[in-house]
């Protein structure tokens, strides 16, 4: 049997930023400090269709692939 206190345990949303998530020292941050992505975006803008909308952008792609 549920109770009411098991049902609002389910329906609590917490929510995090990547500020909160990623430490301060980490790899990702020296990364993205270090390097200028946007050149990126007329490289590979020839490549996808003008009807798609990417879930992740090319540079979020890119960083993930370097983490």
């Amino acid at each position: 049997m549920m109770t009411k206190n098991q049902i609002n345990e389910r329906e609590q949303l917490e929510i995090l930023t990547m500020e909160q998530l990623v430490p301060s020292d980490h790899l990702v941050r020296k990364l993205d400090a270090a390097i200028e992505f946007s050149f990126f975006y007329p490289i590979v803008e020839p490549l996808y269709s003008t009807a798609n909308c990417p879930f992740l952008t090319d540079v979020q792609k890119v960083k993930i692939l370097l983490n």
